[in-house]
């Protein structure tokens, strides 16, 4: 069967079902993920592969196609069940398992599913992907792989993941006092309402729920809190309830944005900022990653902290393989994504949260001004274009804005004392996207007006 080379993304797999991705064609994805694992950690054992999916309406039937496929090929399966993309991460790094792989398409609509899966690093996991080994994968997905198994297929079902996960989280922040803060959480009938639930069991708050029950339909709106309209209701029950903070997980659980107390959307990169102060008090000089859209505020921050600072290209493949090959302690990402080296390098929301109750019960002020404090930038948001000269584009500003101090990490990056901005083409969509930001508010605003202008002049 011929499989659509589009569903191969920089990140991971992901189609719409059962159009591109099904169960029949399953069978030569999982094979060629098999084979890629035998091949990357150690063709002489048994491999150990943790297996889990997510609530949407397609998972449980490529869930038990995959399961019992690996076990014909052998394997050692560890069954999780319905986990979050994090939750599967963290099985896969604390309980020293080889590699993994997760059933889920984030937060793409309801109609779409995927598979995310990693390999154990020598840090950490490392995600697949574009750098990693995506198309190598996608090279031996076209084939029909013969797989004669060398044992008798194992299957293990494992429990008490996200009560670990918990306990995890609060040992990277030294199990801090927490005092009881009034929360209100819209996981969008996701999988993020799982870790939720699960630490506020051990941690003492008023929780208000939203949209809570699983349901991959998602009846209430689309679990991505990158599309700021789907943020509306939370934050208006923010401000009903007059709640300390909003949190909006994406559908897989993997990104996580904060409301304030004061109903506004809280940008990423402050919380990367937060973040980083309160590890860098407890391991001084240590390295911090964060990516290349947003590094004005971050990068001030660390420095005053007396941290060091590497920049990464977008994306969690790029970031956890940077950080398995730096040894940061702690990365942030623009979309809302924060890594930590104590979960594997992969991302922790889990750790996310108890990191701001950890610093608002120490400043005992409030979220807003807590991270006014630590704004030493402004940002303009991300800005799309729907272009076919995406390297004309990207040539011509490369020319206009010469004088600049260019970076090709991703995309191209220029700056200057006072600003910069970044346009790159995106991983998984055909866009150009573009972020400014600057050290003033108003040079931020002109900036962004100057250099849309001379993308949308050139654009075709």
């Amino acid at each position: 069967m011929n499989i659509s080379p589009s569903i191969f993304k920089a990140y991971d797999i992901r189609g719409i079902y059962p159009k591109d991705f099904n169960e029949d064609n399953i069978d030569q994805i999982i094979a060629a993920i098999y084979t890629f694992f035998t091949q990357k950690i150690d063709n002489s054992k048994q491999l150990k592969i943790v297996l889990s999916y997510d609530m949407r309406l397609s998972g449980e039937k490529l869930y038990t196609r995959a399961k019992k496929l690996l076990l014909e090929y052998g394997a050692y399966v560890i069954d999780a069940g319905m986990l979050s993309t994090p939750s599967f991460y963290f099985t896969v790094a604390n309980y020293n398992y080889d590699c993994g792989i997760q059933i889920t398409a984030s937060h793409n609509p309801p109609e779409w599913n995927g598979l995310k899966f990693v390999i154990k690093g020598k840090n950490g996991i490392i995600k697949i992907g574009k750098s990693t080994g995506m198309d190598e994968i996608a090279q031996m997905s076209q084939k029909k792989l013969q797989i004669s198994p060398k044992y008798k297929g194992i299957l293990e079902k494992k429990s008490q993941i996200l009560e670990d996960e918990v306990d995890n989280a609060l040992k990277i922040f030294k199990n801090p006092q927490i005092k009881k803060f009034k929360i209100v959480a819209d996981p969008a009938n996701a999988m993020g309402a799982t870790y939720i639930e699960a630490l506020f069991k051990k941690v003492d708050a008023n929780l208000i729920k939203m949209n809570f029950e699983l349901d991959g339909s998602f009846p209430a709106h689309q679990p991505d809190p990158l599309n700021f309209d789907n943020l509306k209701d939370l934050q208006q029950k923010v401000l009903d309830e007059k709640a300390d903070f909003g949190i909006a997980p994406d559908g897989d659980g993997d990104r996580l944005y904060f409301i304030d107390e004061k109903g506004q959307v809280v940008p990423a990169t402050l919380i990367t900022a937060l973040i980083a102060k309160e590890l860098l008090q407890e391991v001084p000089h240590a390295l911090i990653l964060f990516d290349i859209r947003y590094i004005l505020g971050v990068k001030e921050i660390i420095k005053e902290c007396g941290g060091r600072y590497e920049i990464t290209k977008v994306g969690h493949a790029f970031i956890t393989e940077a950080l398995d090959k730096s040894g940061g302690i702690f990365a942030g990402e623009s979309s809302g994504h924060f890594y930590y080296h104590a979960t594997g390098n992969a991302e922790s929301q889990v750790a996310t949260l108890i990191a701001v109750l950890k610093v608002l019960s120490k400043e005992k002020k409030p979220l807003s001004q807590v991270l006014k404090q630590l704004r030493r930038s402004y940002e303009s948001g991300e800005y799309n274009f729907k272009v076919k000269n995406s390297n004309e584009i990207l040539n011509f500003l490369k020319e206009k804005y010469k004088d600049g101090q260019l970076s090709e990490l991703d995309g191209i990056a220029i700056s200057y004392p006072t600003w910069r901005f970044s346009v790159r083409t995106s991983n998984t969509e055909p866009l150009l996207r573009l972020n400014l930001e600057a050290y003033e508010k108003e040079v931020m605003k002109n900036k962004l007006l100057e250099v849309k202008s001379e993308i949308e002049g050139k654009a075709n």
